[in-house]
């Protein structure tokens, strides 16, 4: 059968086109997120609003989750892929530093794409099987462990994406298992202690850390047919911007 020039080309470009089809329940995960971290933030503005903690709870597991989604995907296990993902990561947790002990009163953490970075190399050991992938993925989670108190959302924090993706494919009740790792990142002790003083946002911020994961995955399976604007690269730019505006903000009304 002869195949012309012209059709090669077509099916070519049908494949890359094909290739670079957004998901668009994977995009409005990321955006959610992100208003959930902004929700959780503004808390720090000036006005009581300590109920935002709850929706905050959120961001969190579900930007791990949008991480997990992109490295299951097999054009972004590739080793270029992800070290570019770790470069953005890393090149961003030193970018937002700044702003984001500026907003924040008396930081005692990092802020937290430093988690993500070390629960990226922990996700990529577990998929290549290359040594120097273990290895990185090794040292993860030794600073994890050594750094723990250092690091927002601590040691769990750093887990969370490799559990998120070994959920991610699973029945629905995986994600509830998913659900206690990311209560243990959130401190449960302290939100335990937090509910028998009778804290009103407690129980309510409990119940948001243990159902986020499997919220994330209902939408990501069930939203396909939303078109969201794509979040791009630029929106690693989000992160520290975001703290600026609140800032100018919290001085506006003060």
């Amino acid at each position: 059968m002869h195949v012309t020039t012209q059709e090669i080309m077509h099916k070519t470009m049908h494949k890359a086109m094909h290739l670079k089809q957004r998901d668009g329940a994977l995009d409005l995960l990321k955006w959610l997120a992100l208003l959930s971290m902004v929700l959780d933030h503004l808390r720090y503005v000036g006005y009581s609003a300590d109920w935002l903690y709850v929706p905050g709870r959120l961001a969190f597991p579900w930007f791990c989750l949008a991480m997990a989604a992109n490295l299951a995907r097999e054009r972004t296990t590739t080793t270029g892929g992800q070290w570019r993902y770790l470069g953005w990561l890393l090149l961003f947790s030193a970018v937002s530093e700044v702003p984001y002990r500026m907003f924040i009163p008396h930081p005692d953490t990092l802020n937290v794409l430093p988690t993500l970075a070390l629960g990226l190399l922990v996700v990529r050991g577990w998929q290549q099987p290359a040594l120097a992938s273990r290895l990185l993925a090794a040292g993860a989670l030794v600073l994890a462990g050594i750094f723990s108190e250092r690091l927002m959302f601590g040691f769990f924090g750093v887990l969370l994406p490799w559990v998120m993706l070994l959920v991610f494919r699973r029945p629905w009740y995986f994600g509830l298992l998913a659900g206690l790792v990311c209560l243990a990142a959130n401190q449960w002790q302290v939100l335990y202690h937090a509910a028998r003083l009778g804290n009103h946002a407690a129980i309510p911020a409990i119940a948001a850390c243990l159902i986020a994961p499997w919220l994330g995955l209902f939408l990501l399976r069930h939203a396909k047919g939303v078109n969201p604007p794509p979040m791009r690269r630029w929106a690693y730019a989000l992160y520290p911007v975001h703290f600026l505006i609140l800032l100018a903000l919290r001085q506006a009304i003060a």
